[in-house]
């Protein structure tokens, strides 16, 4: 029975990539100069650390690292800015998640919609990802093809396709 899975997975490495490339960046731009500006990556957590000692500077240092993801080919509907916090000091801290996989709430929003489409395919929630299985390909494809175009605020990929 064909099958594939539904997942949302963002590459780390090349988040890491995009990081250096933003901290190379700010040691070579003159409006960074001396300033308390810069950026962490917590891998582990997946959250990457925005820290500017002006608003001005602290969204200079999201647009250039959504540039250099974007640049990476990380989606940017994967990452989440959240809201700026003080850090001590004339400082503002502001954290970015980096989402990986699907939650509970966006799994059973995947499969009421592929279940609303009325397709000869059963769905299956497996940890943070879908598995959709049928007894025609041309049904799965169907389904890939019907979830891309519903679907546009999370970055999904379809892997395991087999037959």
């Amino acid at each position: 029975m064909p099958t594939f899975d539904v997942v949302s997975t963002v590459q780390m490495h090349e988040v890491k990539n995009a990081v250096d490339q933003v901290k190379r960046e700010i040691l070579t731009r003159f409006d960074f100069k001396g300033s308390k500006s810069g950026l962490d990556l917590k891998e582990k957590e997946g959250i990457v650390e925005l820290v500017a000692d002006e608003d001005l500077r602290l969204k200079a240092l999201q647009d250039l690292l959504k540039q250099k993801l974007a640049k990476r080919s990380v989606s940017l509907r994967s990452v989440q800015f959240k809201d700026p916090q003080p850090a001590g000091g004339d400082t503002k801290k502001q954290e970015v998640l980096v989402k990986q996989g699907l939650n509970d709430e966006e799994l059973r929003r995947l499969t009421k919609i592929v279940k609303d489409g009325k397709f000869k395919v059963t769905v299956q929630m497996q940890g943070n990802q879908l598995r959709v299985s049928g007894k025609k390909r041309d049904d799965l494809q169907t389904v890939i093809s019907y979830l891309k175009e519903k679907v546009q605020d999370l970055d999904l990929q379809f892997v395991n396709f087999r037959d």
